[in-house]
């Protein structure tokens, strides 16, 4: 009998596509399980990082459908965006073309591997059926104020010619390409995620027990919440104002000169007419297109110019000169800081630079500060000095009496802050779903009628070699009528950033190939929220928070009762090669379908589950990958063995009086001791590593045991349901050769509609112990001693053993370790 993988893995794989083994729907008496991998882009093949990621999910699928759950397992692509575009462009193809050849490309491989998917519920986000609905939330959204349309410095990606998110910009280059991002003036549409800012930040908390820490830390730090006051610092000379945002109003005594982002509004008033007006404009030109991440550094050397301009410190009435510097960024706070150099670092830099001027405002208990001898801010705790009526006041107590003279003297308030800013949605490509608003000369901006959608995109263009989009060149598309009046419009031609797509996929699967409505809400209700996603920890700020978001947004406009798309989140390490990520340009990728042909889908599945945690990183290992096919084919070549001696029979069958002899004893414990580990590891913990070292060493204890139980009925039973055991844990991790050997072996139905295994107490109690007895390290017995015997009964038992009393026989015995358990080594000399 050869272990045939390729003609195996087809032939079940097949079995469970035609006889639909892992469909699902939401009328089910059985309570639900929902697992979904975050779906990919049709790049055009998966790599091993895709393996890794969906054999853990399948496992997670397979088993709780052992476990009794009705189990929701769905795939689906992320295809509009980018990459397909600038592939497509770059092999001179139509991106549809491109994309929808890269899916069939890619679901082939998925299924060669035997991944559990209902694919009925495939769904693609490039298709009219599932943008539609994509337009139809954005109507909605603009119904109720959540999307709008501003002018506002814009993050720049020259090579995709296309604008990002902020958090698109990964330490000042694109996320897609690298290229060093700019700054551009543009009239954008944005979705208001800030309005939901504090139930983000709120809802965190109900996802602590499920989500790893270091993704909720960082979702907090970027929706970032401050507490502080605004304080208004009226310009010289002049009606309008500065306000700033501060965290450290128990300072504002102290704050002696103003520092502006390169970007604020005010710095063209402000230098208008000035001598320094031609190096503000410079200085501004120059720094506006610095790294985000490098003008909030540390290490940034502070750098400013002098605008000419002053404003007034409200509270002391002394002069402030204004400065442009380049540590403060215009969408933090307002732009503006009032810097207060004797108490911030950054502010302490730069007017020791500038020769700006200090004040001290808190002093140290027991201390007295001199600017002139400071070495760095003073930022502890104190008491409030030069600071009128609030001297002597702990700074901390100080924070709330000045805001509330703010607020009583109407020279500011107290007010929260974040970071997070609303999401820029507007992207300059034509790979994306159409934005289904008009622009009338008559009426202005207008939203398309909902009898309207899909705004198809044009699929009979060509696209440009530079990333331009042709639809602003496409008549048939640009040229409209004007849902309001009937004019003549003209169409939106940016397209929805990508994230839009993915922000919402999960629900429509529960509802895929629904045309009257986004959503069932009989199965959205049974199916929401995922139960386990799964993914790469990269999208902890992106995806994650902008489907949170969604949800939320969607929960108030009426489409789902849901407050978190995912109640448990799974972030796995990525498939490393010479401790390198794999790349093609490195020459380092190892192929899926290579391997597959070589060593099986169940061998490159079992590889990359054992290598190692699922949260962890793992290096490419080809004798870690030769290793998981010798396992595979001893268990083959176990069941060959014993072919004239298993009988089809469940896992965990063989009863006590079958386990008569101490070695069946034994194998039955170890069968149930197996199961127990097993069934934890993966339920509690996703240990599939340590749950397939356990079968391993449950395979090696049926080795050791097979010649001695094959020749009775009894052992027999217990040598069965032990393989049987064997078998069915293995079944989520490597199904087809479980599948093969259950059907070999004689059993009635399939492994994949078997329960997972129930081990027992009885089985696992234990009334005496084998112990192996060596001398000098050789084997020459083994005997049986109650369960818990201590050692010098268990070493008089060892040295009357019949064998080893007779090799001890005219020799010294030197020395008896015994370890109580396992063995006995005699030292002789």
């Amino acid at each position: 009998m050869k272990y045939d993988h390729q003609s195996i893995e087809i032939k079940w794989q097949r079995t469970w596509e035609e006889s639909g083994t892992f469909h699902c729907d939401h009328h089910s008496d059985k309570p639900k399980y929902y697992v979904l991998e975050m779906f990919p882009y049709p790049s055009g093949n998966i790599h091993m990082g895709h393996v890794r990621n969906y054999s853990i999910g399948d496992v997670v699928a397979r088993f709780k459908r052992m476990q009794g759950f009705n189990v929701l397992h769905p795939m689906g692509w992320d295809a509009f965006g980018l990459p397909a575009e600038n592939a497509a462009i770059k092999h001179g193809t139509h991106p549809a073309k491109w994309t929808f050849s890269n899916i069939d490309n890619m679901r082939s491989q998925l299924r060669r591997l035997g991944y559990s998917y209902d694919w009925r519920r495939e769904l693609a986000t490039c298709t009219p059926e599932y943008y539609r609905w994509e337009q139809q939330f954005f109507l909605r959204f603009f119904e109720k104020g959540l999307v709008y349309r501003k002018q506002a410095p814009q993050n720049w990606c020259p090579k995709c010619h296309t604008v990002l998110a902020n958090e698109q910009v990964i330490e000042g280059l694109c996320w897609r390409c690298d290229s060093a991002v700019e700054q551009k003036n543009l009239t954008q549409w944005f979705l208001r995620i800030t309005d939901y800012a504090e139930e983000l930040l709120a809802d965190l908390d109900k996802l602590e027990a499920g989500w790893p820490e270091r993704v909720v830390s960082m979702q907090r730090n970027w929706i970032g919440k401050s507490i502080g006051a605004e304080i208004v610092f009226p310009l010289e000379n002049a009606d309008s104002s500065i306000t700033v945002f501060t965290t450290r109003q128990d300072t504002v005594f102290g704050a002696t000169f103003m520092s502006l982002a390169p970007e604020h509004p005010l710095v063209e008033q402000l230098i208008d007419g000035k001598p320094e007006a031609p190096a503000v404009r410079a200085f501004v030109e120059r720094i506006r297109n610095m790294d985000r991440i490098v003008r909030q550094s540390d290490d940034l050397e502070k750098e400013g110019v002098f605008t000419g301009a002053y404003c007034v410190n409200p509270f002391t009435g002394h002069r402030m000169p204004i400065w442009v510097a380049n540590f403060v960024l215009a969408e933090y706070g307002t732009g503006a800081v009032m810097a207060v150099p004797a108490h911030d670092q950054r502010d302490f830099e730069f007017a020791r630079k500038y020769d700006l001027p200090m004040q001290v405002v808190i002093q140290p208990e027991g201390d007295a500060l001199d600017t002139a001898a400071m070495q760095a801010a003073w930022t502890e705790a104190g008491l409030l000095v030069n600071s009128g009526e609030f001297d002597g006041l702990p700074n901390d107590a100080a924070k709330q009496k000045i805001a509330d003279s703010l607020e009583a003297s109407g020279k500011g308030r107290r007010t929260v802050n974040y970071r997070l800013r609303d999401w820029n949605i507007s992207r300059q490509r034509y790979w994306g779903a159409p934005i289904p608003v008009v622009y009338c000369d008559t009426c202005g901006v207008v939203a398309e009628k909902d009898e309207n959608l899909p705004v198809l995109l044009p699929l009979e263009v060509r696209t440009h070699e530079d990333g331009r989009s042709p639809l602003p060149d496409t008549p048939e598309f640009a040229d409209c009528i004007c849902p309001k009046c009937g004019g003549k419009g003209r169409r939106e031609t940016d397209t929805m950033d990508t994230f839009v797509e993915s922000s919402w996929y999960f629900a429509r699967y529960t509802s895929a190939g629904k045309n009257d409505g986004a959503f069932d809400p009989a199965a959205l209700k049974y199916w929401m929220p995922v139960d386990q996603y799964i993914g790469g920890v990269e999208h902890a700020i992106l995806h994650l928070l902008y489907s949170r978001f969604f949800v939320k947004a969607l929960r108030d406009c009426g489409y789902m009762d849901l407050d978190e798309p995912f109640a448990n989140l799974l972030t796995q390490g990525m498939v490393l090669k010479e401790g390198a990520k794999m790349s093609k340009s490195k020459g380092n990728v190892v192929d899926p379908t290579e391997m597959i042909a070589r060593y099986g889908a169940d061998t490159v599945r079992l590889f990359c589950l054992f290598a190692a945690p699922p949260e962890r990183d793992f290096d490419w290992s080809d004798s870690g990958i030769e290793g998981s096919y010798r396992f595979i084919g001893r268990i083959w070549r176990l069941a060959e063995e014993l072919s004239g001696v298993l009988m089809p029979v469940k896992a965990c069958s063989a009863t006590a009086a079958d386990a008569a002899t101490p070695q069946a004893k034994d194998l039955r414990n170890k069968e149930h001791a197996t199961v127990r580990k097993a069934g934890a590891d993966i339920s509690d913990r996703f240990q599939f590593n340590t749950a397939i070292a356990a079968v391993m060493e449950l395979v090696n204890a049926l080795y050791l045991a097979k010649d001695e139980l094959s020749g009775s009925e009894g052992g027999r039973r217990v040598l069965s349901s032990a393989v049987a055991t064997a078998l069915t844990l293995l079944s989520p991790i490597t199904p087809h050769l479980s599948e093969e050997l259950w059907e070999v072996i004689g059993n009635a139905g399939r492994i994949t509609d078997e329960p997972w295994p129930q081990w027992s107490e009885e089985a696992l109690a234990r009334d005496e112990e084998t112990i192996v007895v060596q001398i000098n390290g050789k084997l020459r017995g083994r005997v049986s001693v109650p369960a818990g015997a201590d050692a010098k009964a268990i070493e008089a038992a060892a040295l009357s053993e019949p064998n080893v009393a007779r090799h001890l026989e005219d020799v010294t015995v030197r020395k008896v370790v015994v370890i109580p358990g396992k063995l006995v080594n005699v030292v002789v000399g």
